[in-house]
């Protein structure tokens, strides 16, 4: 029986690029862009994989758990944060891997997933987590590419890249409000799409009232003693000038892989 390769396309640059890295090796006739939809997406993320998938000759798979990150975050009543986010675990694992059981067979599937040579410290847990299903990295092979030399290569290719990397996101996911971002994203989100901030912030807020605990998406360490920072308090800081934006300019660049964090 044919391998069957299916390639867990988030919408993100480095996926597209696997995709293709698959389809160069292995032909698109046993090829699936296995896409798991979190329902909070920027719009050009839709229009992003309907020009990536037509440029690979193969229609996305789309699964979906139905409910947004913060319905997720009430129902198991936690807060999604940058150590632990379930809405990853059931908005894309869940419906993925439900996808993998009933159509796939460890024996003659491979998993790919678009991670970089600079994000090799996440391979072990996500080759862990795929099991009993292979997994592979096809952008962790030579020839070695950093995110703006995979963004640069799309734009060759007449692809018009997703609008959140131009706008100076690291990651094309859940619209600018990913909860393991930074404050540096949320402060280019609040800059950049106030209406989706204020819609965090609102949640976040509601979230808090709801289970009387102080917790936030966001925290911050005084004298050596981690404690909550929430959206709305970054908020106030922000317009009040107490804390300021790094921008951040995209430039094409060769990656050094001496250079990466494993």
């Amino acid at each position: 029986m044919a391998t069957r390769h299916v390639v867990q396309m988030s919408g993100g640059i480095g996926s597209f690029w696997a995709a293709k890295r698959v389809a160069a090796q292995h032909g698109t006739d046993n090829l699936v862009l296995l896409f798991a939809d979190t329902l909070t997406e920027d719009e050009d993320l839709y229009r992003f994989m309907d020009d990536a998938s037509a440029h690979l000759g193969v229609a996305p798979t789309i699964v979906q758990d139905g409910r947004t990150p913060f319905e997720v975050f009430f129902d198991v009543k936690w807060l999604g944060n940058s150590r632990l986010a379930p809405c990853s675990k059931h908005l894309k694992q869940v419906p993925c891997r439900k996808w993998m059981t009933d159509h796939c067979d460890p024996a003659d599937t491979i998993a790919y997933v678009g991670f970089d040579h600079a994000e090799t410290r996440r391979l072990p847990g996500t080759v862990n987590g795929w099991s009993p299903w292979r997994v592979e990295f096809p952008m962790c092979d030579e020839p070695y590419w950093s995110k703006d030399r995979m963004l640069d290569e799309c734009r060759a290719l007449g692809i018009v890249v997703p609008r959140l990397y131009e706008l100076g996101y690291e990651h094309n996911n859940c619209g600018g409000l990913c909860v393991r971002a930074g404050r540096e994203q949320w402060l280019l989100t609040l800059d950049t799409f106030p209406a989706r901030y204020a819609y965090a912030e609102e949640l976040e807020e509601k979230f808090r009232a709801t289970h009387d605990k102080d917790v936030a998406i966001l925290t911050e360490t005084v004298a050596g003693v981690k404690y909550p920072l929430t959206l709305a308090e970054l908020r106030r800081r922000y317009e009040a000038g107490l804390v300021r934006r790094r921008k951040r300019i995209r430039q094409a660049s060769l990656f050094d892989p001496a250079a990466a964090c494993c």
